[in-house]
């Protein structure tokens, strides 16, 4: 059994990228992973100031909200699953806030198998590049990290789109699925 986080990045609940992170939830649980997911829309995190506060007090952010008790989350994970829309050729806000926020404790996140779910309107080939580069500058930066899987979910608009894509819903599910010992 593995301890996976699944962060859906979307500002909205039943969107697109948070359909599939329910679909590679179901699949997770069933292969008898302990899975919990954050929606980071749904959670009070304020932007990272830079002010390397958290250097001189042992990781503790001067921000008093939710990031403290994610990043503990994401530190005890074996799995982090990232979801984002693509907004921009990039990953949410939502997502990205989050991501800044981990430089308080980054040095404690560490070996860590990671699964990307992307959605985006657009189905061109290299519609996710950017998105997915951003996700890879994060990986870069913890120890030990192996890229387990990435969902391209191209070609999905309006909230509840995938749910008529099959293939993209079977795939979220293998995913997660395949996280085992």
């Amino acid at each position: 059994m593995k301890k996976v986080l699944v962060i859906s990045g979307s500002p909205r609940k039943g969107g697109n990228s948070d359909i599939l992170c329910d679909e590679f939830i179901k699949g997770a649980m069933n292969a008898g992973n302990e899975v919990a997911k954050v929606r980071v829309a749904e959670k009070k995190i304020g932007y990272c100031l830079g002010c390397y506060y958290c250097r001189e007090h042992g990781g503790r952010c001067v921000l008093n909200d939710d990031m403290e008790d994610i990043l503990q989350k994401i530190i005890e994970a074996d799995v982090l699953v990232f979801a984002t829309p693509v907004y921009f050729y990039s990953m949410s806000a939502q997502l990205k806030t989050l991501i800044d926020r981990t430089v308080a404790r980054w040095t404690e996140i560490g070996n860590k198998e990671l699964y990307y779910i992307m959605t985006s309107t657009e189905d061109e080939d290299d519609t996710m590049d950017a998105t997915l580069a951003g996700l890879h500058g994060f990986a870069m930066c913890v120890d030990g990290y192996e890229e387990k899987g990435i969902l391209y979910g191209k070609g999905v608009t309006d909230k509840g789109d995938v749910r008529n894509r099959p293939e993209l819903m079977q795939i979220a599910y293998e995913m997660g699925e395949s996280v085992h010992e």
